[in-house]
């Protein structure tokens, strides 16, 4: 069986920029249905540099980090300089809400 991080990894890598994508959601696509805690975990552990974390939010479009700590800060700082429209302290789920063609996610992923 495939390492779970490593795939989780994979599919925030495929995250474009403008779009999120949902702790649950990653974990539904990643293959591991219900696992949207590990999502989180993996996240708590992984190198920043060259994975786009700041698109990863709450099911309601909220930060998944403490609000006003400075990574809640940073994060909402590269949502809005990709474009990423808010309602108050939420992202706009509907208008930027990450739906990707699952048929070409599997040709990036090399399934």
């Amino acid at each position: 069986m495939p390492d779970p991080r490593l795939a989780i990894l994979a599919v925030i890598r495929l995250i474009p920029p403008g779009k999120v994508a949902s702790y649950g959601q990653l974990a539904d696509l990643a293959g591991l249905p219900g696992r949207a805690r590990l999502v989180g975990r993996v996240l708590a552990t992984a190198d920043s540099r060259d994975l786009p974390w700041h698109r990863v939010v709450s099911a309601s479009g909220a930060p998944g980090l403490p609000a006003n700590s400075e990574a809640a800060r940073e994060q909402c700082r590269r949502l809005r300089e990709e474009g990423v429209a808010w309602r108050g302290k939420r992202v706009d789920m509907k208008k930027h809400q990450w739906r990707p063609d699952l048929a070409a996610m599997l040709m990036l992923m090399g399934g």
